[in-house]
């Protein structure tokens, strides 16, 4: 039994499963598309993540979700889509 699933219903602790799921495959797909966009350097044992991505990154990190740009906030609507079903019953 996990540390989290301690107090925890039988149920509590399928839901926090089927969360927890989703969460791996959304964390997965980050890593891919993240992963995309750097550049691997000729050793193969480097990868250089652009300037551009970089930036844009740190821009979306310092900014509160109420100040991204429609598209930014519909990018993140869609990652809740993934677990929308099993929260909003």
């Amino acid at each position: 039994m996990s540390k989290h699933h301690k107090n925890l219903t039988q149920k509590e602790i399928e839901l926090m499963e089927k969360l927890a799921d989703i969460e791996h495959q959304r964390w997965a797909d980050w890593q891919k598309y993240f992963h995309s966009k750097c550049v691997r350097l000729s050793n193969f044992s480097s990868m250089i993540i652009p300037e551009e991505v970089w930036n844009r990154a740190e821009r979306q990190i310092n900014t509160d979700y109420k100040d991204l740009s429609e598209e930014e906030k519909d990018s993140d609507r869609h990652q809740v889509m993934r677990y929308w079903n099993l929260i909003n019953k």
